[in-house]
């Protein structure tokens, strides 16, 4: 699992499917949908490390307040 002081980079950059979803792919979004249904609502681990870390769920865009928020510290 990831450490919480770094960024779950799979599923926000390498994910195949859950980058194609968030960016407006059909065929992704429905695969996720079957994951989601699957897998429970954050679903698979890196989806989950992605829910802690950001505090969406995977098929969601990390709010543009996240960055201005953690550059401040």
């Amino acid at each position: 699992m990831t450490k919480m002081n770094q960024p779950p980079v799979f599923c926000e950059k390498y994910c195949m499917i859950c980058k194609g979803a968030r960016s407006g792919n059909y065929l992704c979004k429905a695969l996720q949908n079957l994951e989601l249904a699957l897998l429970g609502k954050n679903g698979c681990f890196w989806g989950k490390a992605r829910t802690r870390y950001y505090g969406v769920a995977p098929d969601q865009k990390i709010p543009d307040d996240f960055y201005a928020e953690n550059t401040k510290q």
